[in-house]
């Protein structure tokens, strides 16, 4: 069972003209569902949970109910967040602080403070991180908290994350997922402007490259065809004569596409040595035409015969 939650929509970051351009409208993302212990929660569980009580008394580590587990690899603590038992929830964590249990991962390999993000519970992220849970782990993606706050425009989770983890916050801001992105790569794909001015004023940098292809924040928003995200990147400080790894200039990536204020604002800062395309695309264009060439003087060679 998928499902598909998005909570607190006057706490969310929209880029409305970028989500529209992109989804046709607004919708959760199919990576962020809360397929993970959904139908999971039985009579027995629930009552486990509702028998929980907080007391003045330290927690033992031997607590029966820490060590229930359901075959999507979820606690009480995930069960409780999942069904916005927020109470219960509440007890858990107090009962568990400064404990290796709040930082248990499921098969997602989601922990209680992954799931706190997606179902746009602040409370339960502050209480979280407050209880020592460690913003700094990742999920099956690679994505930390902080990123899913990004990713799903969360402005309050954001918030509370970043003021909670001033210790980590260098580390969590840079931290790159499994696709190679970090927080501002993530916020700059959806659009979430307001998250980009943030992290950019947190400290990120925002002239990183993606691994892979070293793609910074301003090439993305190129690729999307974002004037209002390349013109504050711009403003903001990005640099206009940063490279790829396949030595494209964000410039060069206007070549094709239909923006035209777009090519405009970056042509203007764009250094005149940088403005036409590499030698190399035209080499690999005249590759293709030799290919096309050969594949054409062998056309009569029949296969399967």
């Amino acid at each position: 069972m998928d499902v598909y939650r998005v909570h607190n929509h006057n706490q969310m970051d929209y880029n409305f003209d970028n989500m529209e351009s992109k989804h046709g409208k607004m919708s959760a993302c199919p990576d962020d569902r809360l397929d993970s212990g959904v139908d999971s929660m039985n009579e027995e569980l629930e009552k486990q949970i509702g028998e929980l009580s907080v007391t003045e008394d330290l927690p033992k580590d031997n607590e029966p109910w820490r060590e229930v587990v359901t075959d999507d690899g979820d606690t009480l603590l995930h069960l409780a967040i999942i069904h916005e038992a927020t109470e219960h929830a509440l007890q858990i964590i107090k009962l568990s602080h400064n404990h290796p249990f709040l930082n248990i991962q499921n098969y997602q390999r989601q922990t209680a403070l992954h799931l706190a993000v997606i179902i746009e519970q602040p409370l339960l992220v502050e209480k979280l991180l407050k209880a020592g849970a460690d913003p700094l782990l990742a999920d099956y993606n690679g994505n930390t908290a902080l990123h899913i706050a990004c990713k799903r425009g969360s402005l309050a989770c954001f918030g509370v994350i970043t003021q909670n983890c001033q210790h980590h916050l260098t580390s969590i801001v840079s931290f790159l997922n499994y696709s190679g992105h970090n927080c501002l790569h993530l916020a700059c794909i959806e659009g979430y402007i307001s998250l980009v001015e943030s992290l950019v004023q947190l400290g990120a940098n925002i002239n990183a490259q993606e691994p892979c292809s070293g793609r910074t924040a301003l090439h993305l928003a190129v690729d999307l065809q974002n004037l209002t995200l390349v013109r504050r990147l711009l403003e903001l400080g990005a640099d206009v004569n940063c490279l790829n790894y396949g030595g494209f200039a964000p410039y060069h990536l206007t070549y094709g596409r239909q923006n035209e204020e777009i090519r405009c604002q970056l042509y203007e800062r764009t250094a005149q040595n940088l403005r036409e395309l590499p030698e190399s695309e035209s080499e690999m264009s005249d590759t293709e035409d030799l290919d096309m060439s050969e594949d054409e003087l062998y056309d009569d060679i029949k296969f399967g015969k």
